[in-house]
């Protein structure tokens, strides 16, 4: 989905055309279709239509009950506002000054494109708004990020805060962005605001997201030295708060990945989601698992490891033919490709793809350690998708990406998929490289 890193993905670009989709199915969906926690079992399938039954057999692995310490469920359904295919979790988030000052945020999204952990800023209790004070830099200035997504953009101060997901906790407290505490007016001019601001829970369709892709920073290097912060940075300097500008910033005041701060099962992530119809469901749960290798519940098994870039890309993979660059991508909630040979939808669903028969396509996923394997995705019209008002988890729902050579494996894949991301420990003094790896 969001990616803070420089070299920018297309990450959950469609979001804002599947709001439009399904608002008009709210009043029918009341509070129903809720999953039960650390179930595997999804509720509100509905019954394959003729399109649905020609495609092949869909993944069928299962997620793990979210029982352990290091598990936590996952919930695809209506959500905040009933954006589709939003994965979220509860996070807990605690004042570094004052342990006990807690509060558990829900609905908040899983994106294994982008780095760290931000929350909205309405989301947060009065009490919580003034025990996470606002970071400053050495000369005093509050510090503040944009943080520059495909489809628009979140501005807000960084803030410290100790976060606890399921049974694990940060060993300290983590840099986390506070998404719209600041006036729009202080939004600076130069090196922020590409696209829509989206800074507030009805922006993001979820109340925050937690960035949890290969990456330990969200900007890293480019941010730590002056002269490539000078025109990259996400980060600003705000003295008084306002008249911000663009600053250099340690790793230490970085938006960080808070699992990768835990006392163990830090080296990695594995979502893992349950099957679901072709014609889609009301909703699903499944679990995050915090580590890779370091318990019984976390083994990678027999899934073949393809090593990345620092950002969790697969820059020599091939589709259609062509090199593409291609991301395992929980924070997009469709495949999104180029591929002139299906249908656009109308104005209507206008992006997604429309065919008239149920479709599928194969990549060939190629990493870095020359590791290849082949994925295929099925593929149906989004318009006969979003018939039922209802549905708020696909597995076959996808787009285009315009003339770009890129390839987002979105939430759509991981259904009845363990999907891992290995972290890139290195800039911390670790050998490991980055990876993605997939069961199903």
């Amino acid at each position: 989905m969001r990616t803070m890193h420089i070299a920018m993905k297309l990450k959950d670009w469609m979001q804002v055309a599947a709001t439009v989709v399904v608002v008009s199915a709210l009043a029918a969906c009341g509070g129903g279709g809720g999953d039960s926690g650390g179930s595997s079992s999804t509720s509100g399938s509905t019954s394959g239509s003729s399109s649905s039954s020609s495609l092949p057999a869909s993944p069928t692995q299962q997620p793990i009950a979210a029982t352990a310490a290091n598990t936590v469920a996952i919930t695809v359904d209506h959500g905040v506002t009933g954006v589709i295919n939003i994965p979220t979790i509860s996070v807990t988030v605690c004042a570094p000054s004052s342990p006990t000052t807690c509060q558990t945020i829900n609905n908040i999204q899983v994106d294994t494109g982008s780095f760290g952990l931000r929350i909205v800023n309405s989301a947060l209790n009065s009490t919580m708004q003034s025990a996470l004070t606002a970071s400053t830099l050495t000369n005093g200035n509050q510090l503040a990020e944009c943080a520059t997504f495909a489809d628009g953009y979140t501005w807000g101060t960084v803030r410290a805060a100790t976060v606890t997901i399921g049974g694990e906790t940060t060993t300290s407290a983590v840099p986390v962005q506070v998404i719209g505490d600041k006036a729009a007016s202080t939004t600076p001019s130069v090196g922020c605001g590409s696209g829509s601001a989206e800074n507030t829970a009805s922006d993001l369709g979820a109340n925050g997201i937690i960035g949890i892709g290969t990456a330990l920073y969200d900007c890293g290097a480019t941010c730590v030295d002056a002269t490539t912060a000078a025109q990259y940075s996400n980060y600003f300097s705000c003295p008084g708060g306002t008249s911000c500008t663009r600053t250099a910033v340690p790793l230490a005041s970085q938006v960080a990945n808070p699992v990768a701060k835990f006392p163990v099962d830090n080296n990695g992530v594995i979502v893992q989601m349950p099957p679901i119809s072709n014609s889609g469901a009301a909703s699903a749960t499944g679990t995050l698992v915090f580590g890779i290798g370091t318990k019984l519940n976390n083994v990678l098994g027999s899934a073949q490891a393809f090593t990345t870039n620092a950002v969790g890309d697969l820059t020599s993979s091939v589709f259609n033919g062509s090199t593409v660059t291609a991301f395992l991508d929980s924070g997009s909630n469709g495949y999104f490709f180029s591929d002139s040979s299906l249908t656009l939808c109308g104005s209507n669903f206008s992006g997604f793809y429309c065919p008239s028969s149920a479709q599928t396509r194969s990549i060939t996923l190629v990493g870095l350690n020359s590791v290849k394997a082949t994925a295929s995705i099925d593929i149906m019209s989004a318009s006969t998708l979003f018939g039922n008002g209802t549905n708020y988890a696909f597995n076959d729902l996808a787009g285009q990406v315009g003339g770009l050579a890129a390839f987002d494996l979105g939430l759509p894949f991981f259904y009845g998929r363990h999907v891992y991301h290995g972290f890139d420990l290195r800039p911390n003094g670790g050998t490991q490289a980055p990876f993605v790896a997939y069961a199903s």
